[in-house]
């Protein structure tokens, strides 16, 4: 193109000068303005001669480069037109062009691995974009919709589910992470349903399948619950039967009423841990269910405290009110009573202090904001951090030979989570070693 230039530039100069003499020439014995008219005019238009020459060579040489960067092939590299004065520019453009298509080569090649890590999940997962429509779904969730799934589809013409949709609205207009159960996706299918917002705009939803274990979970509920209820009849004649012997028998040896009180003994354990089974069973598959109504806080904390009383002074446990907010609460009195009586009675089997002093227990309740929270405090050794998580499980022990002495479930914490769950409060456990432990819980305080 510099050759071409330089003889645009050439010919112009020749032309203008020609033009310019033969206008003066012309127009020797004319006007000067008109003169000055006729040489502008000639300029001017040698002007739009020289800016389309120009524009055709450029043009030119741009139409070669173009094809040069998007030839994919070798051979169409071979053959490749000049590119002019573009020529001295075009190994640095063919070392970009090279970058590029390995980089996008490289974006194409992890997409292709998310999307075969994503297909051979077993959850389904789906994803919209900002106004709700299906941009992606993985291969489990195709195959469950039996084929539904239309990208660019709203997502409310695919899934009908209101759980499903009601978590990607939360995602798409609040940007926030939530969680619910889905139970009418597919016939008989329960769904645990994550969504969450995606960067750039859009929500992401991974429903995990949790039929199986919910089924597994009832069937060890219910065989739980018939083996509990089958043992409680022969237990209650066991312990019937040694009571009266124990009573009534004047000629026992000391070594035969020794036998018959720990038959007694290990009888009443398991009678208790039956009755625990039991409750448990129904809190955990909804058979018990509660009825809330408004109660004051206090006379909770007032009656639990009286239920045990007794138990905390066999056990040498001093028993005492802290501070009790008049405030009425959303409970059921019964199970919020036996939740307290659970944590006192802990607290006089396991708050003993470590000098041997008897175990000091203070009971209360406060209003936190929107909550009354309940505490049952001790001042005995504590528990270690670790268990705090886990204090709550099923048959789980801090102190497995201790609590076997005391004639502890270990169900008795977990029943106690299950009910302040179903009340739409949360259970916890404040301790440090040495410096005695604190059981709260709330409940929601009924407002107005």
């Amino acid at each position: 193109m510099k050759q071409t230039l330089t003889g645009i530039v050439v010919l112009l100069c020749i032309v203008t000068a020609l033009a310019a003499f033969g206008a003066g020439w012309a127009l020797s014995g004319s006007p000067v303005w008109l003169r000055f008219a006729t040489l502008a005019a000639i300029m001017l238009g040698i002007a739009f001669v020289a800016i389309a020459l120009i524009n055709g060579a450029l043009r030119r040489d741009a139409s070669g480069l173009r094809q040069a960067i998007l030839a994919v092939t070798p051979e169409q590299q071979e053959t490749r037109q000049q590119l002019g004065d573009f020529e001295d520019l075009w190994p640095a453009f063919d070392v970009a062009r090279q970058k590029i298509r390995a980089q996008i080569a490289a974006v194409e090649e992890e997409r292709a691995k998310l999307a075969a890590v994503l297909d051979s999940m077993q959850d389904l997962v789906v994803a919209v974009d900002s106004a709700g429509r299906i941009q992606w779904a993985n291969e489990p969730m195709r195959r469950e919709l039996e084929g539904a799934v239309r990208h660019g589809q709203a997502i409310v013409h695919t899934i009908r589910d209101p759980e499903v949709l009601l978590c990607l609205q939360v995602a798409l207009d609040d940007g926030l992470q939530t969680q619910r159960r889905s139970t009418s996706l597919k016939p008989g299918r329960i769904f645990e349903v994550n969504a969450g917002p995606i960067p750039g705009g859009g929500a992401v939803a991974v429903l995990h399948d949790l039929t199986r274990i919910e089924q597994v979970e009832r069937t060890q509920r219910e065989f739980i619950a018939n083996v509990s209820h089958e043992l409680r009849t022969p237990l209650t004649s066991i312990s019937g039967y040694v009571e009266t012997l124990l009573d009534f028998e004047r000629n026992l040896s000391p070594q035969s009423r020794e036998f018959l009180e720990t038959i007694l003994k290990n009888a009443t354990r398991m009678t208790r841990l039956t009755e625990d089974l039991l409750v448990l069973a129904r809190v955990e598959s909804g058979e018990n269910p509660i009825h809330p109504s408004a109660v004051l806080a206090d006379k909770l904390v007032r009656d639990a405290v009286a239920s045990v009383r007794g138990i905390a002074r066999d056990a040498g446990a001093k028993l005492d009110m802290g501070t009790l907010d008049t405030v009425k609460v959303l409970a059921d009195g019964d199970a919020i009573t036996q939740v307290l009586s659970n944590l006192i009675e802990n607290a006089t089997k396991y708050g003993r202090p470590t000098t041997g002093e008897p175990a000091r227990i203070e009971v209360s309740v406060e209003i936190k904001g929107a909550y009354a929270q309940f505490r049952v405090r001790d001042y005995g050794a504590g528990i270690a951090s670790e268990h705090h998580e886990r204090i709550f499980e099923r048959f789980y022990r801090v102190d497995k030979a201790r609590s076997r002495e005391t004639g502890g479930t270990g169900l008795g914490l977990a029943i106690a989570r299950h009910i302040v769950v179903q009340h739409g409060g949360k259970i916890w456990v404040e301790s440090r070693m040495g410096q005695g432990s604190t059981f709260a819980f709330t409940l929601p305080v009924v407002q107005g």
